[in-house]
C-alpha cells in the first residue's frame, strides 16, 4: 500500500473531487490528499 502512497504523491495534478488513483474508490481528499 506503501507505494501507491508514493506514487499519488508524485501526481500533482489530481483535482481533489477526482477518484483517488490508489484503488480505494474515494475521492482523494477523502483519501491520500487527506
Amino acid at each position: 500500500m506503501l507505494n501507491n502512497k508514493d506514487k499519488v504523491l508524485k501526481k500533482e495534478k489530481i483535482g481533489r473531487n477526482e477518484p483517488c488513483p490508489c484503488g480505494s474508490g474515494k475521492k482523494y481528499k477523502k483519501c491520500c490528499g487527506a
